[in-house]
């Protein structure tokens, strides 16, 4: 049994939504949020300075005694995991992957579209990825610019959200997709508007509860995993202002009474600025 807590970060809040599906997969285990809100969004940034990023905040995360650490942001994913993976080797690392295998097995229509960040689309594990589960299927890659920061304000129901989100799934809609890929962990807070928005003949899939169940598989099969009778909790810190991530828990229903601390990590390199 190992009763060290489970690392978890993102840019922002977005992380969350993978966060209340490893809350639900491993109710015994002890979790720390780190929200990286002074450097939000990271879709627009360079992938060597999101790589810093999340070196950085991985090496709070060790520091703090986590035994995992779940890179719970897309973005952050195709830009770092694999140099995370090559520099902290005897910890596990799970990222978000596109799940473009599942979309492909359930599309009838051979067209699924994918919600990303640029960055997300331009890395090598989603071009990977699409290379081995993705032939004879039609990808419609469609950027969504600004819509993770109008979910990071918590405003899902503005109606200038709803009219980002509206343009975007109508890019893909058009082009016949049966089934959307949420790939970017902002957009889970979004879903009541998507399956509005794309009908009953169109499959939403939100990868988090699948990351969810390979961090389980993970830590059982290294035997890893906290005690049954061990109090689960959970801990939120950002390196922004804790007020927003605070009001965004508490309005989103994720916790009554959330703590979240403000930390202030080392910059170490002219990227982080």
């Amino acid at each position: 049994m190992d009763e060290r807590p489970i690392g978890i970060f993102d840019s922002g809040v977005g992380g969350l939504s993978v966060w209340r599906e490893m809350v639900r997969a491993l109710p015994h285990e002890e979790m720390l949020y780190f929200a990286d809100q002074a450097h939000v969004p990271y879709g627009p940034r360079p992938a060597a300075q999101i790589r810093s990023f999340c070196e950085t905040i991985t090496r709070w995360l060790l520091g703090q005694g986590c035994k995992a650490v779940v890179v719970a942001c897309n973005t952050a994913s195709a830009a770092a995991l694999k140099h995370l993976r090559d520099t902290f080797p005897g910890v596990p690392v799970i990222g978000m992957e596109p799940a473009v295998k599942p979309a492909a097995a359930l599309t009838r229509a051979g067209v699924v579209g994918i919600l990303a960040t640029p960055t997300t689309f331009q890395g090598r594990l989603f071009q990977a990825t699409a290379g081995r589960h993705a032939s004879g299927v039609r990808l419609v890659n469609q950027v969504c610019d600004g819509l993770a920061e109008h979910v990071e304000r918590g405003d899902p129901d503005d109606p200038r959200t709803l009219a980002l989100l509206d343009r975007y799934l109508g890019a893909v809609l058009d082009q016949g997709a049966d089934v959307v890929v949420l790939a970017c962990t902002h957009y889970p807070f979004l879903m009541e508007a998507i399956r509005r928005r794309c009908g009953p003949g169109v499959t939403v899939i939100d990868p988090a509860p699948a990351i969810a169940r390979h961090l389980a598989h993970t830590l059982r099969a290294r035997r890893m995993l906290a005690s049954l009778d061990s109090p689960a909790q959970s801990r939120f810190c950002t390196s922004g202002d804790a007020a927003p991530l605070e009001q965004f828990l508490v309005s989103h229903g994720l916790a009554l009474a959330p703590q979240v601390a403000s930390v202030a990590l080392p910059e170490g390199d002219s990227a982080l600025a």
